[in-house]
């Protein structure tokens, strides 16, 4: 079994924000998140909760999956 990479899931995140040109700062108000928890998320500092990243799922209209890197579409 691979070992996980928790900088997967803040690199995918900081793309979709691209993507969509959305800041950290109104993602996390968006998502009714705290700011330094995107920016500690994107940086692999911590890992977001079950609720989070159902949340930036929704909200970016991507698989949980696919945020954790199990899948790659």
């Amino acid at each position: 079994m691979e070992k996980y990479d928790n900088r997967v899931f803040g690199e995918r995140l900081k793309s979709l924000r691209a993507e969509k040109n959305i800041g950290q700062n109104a993602l996390a108000k968006e998502l009714d998140i705290s700011n330094a928890s995107v920016s500690y998320w994107e940086t692999g500092k911590q890992m977001p909760t079950a609720e989070a990243i159902f949340k930036i799922a929704q909200y970016f209209d991507v698989s949980a999956d696919y945020l954790l890197g199990i899948t790659n579409d």
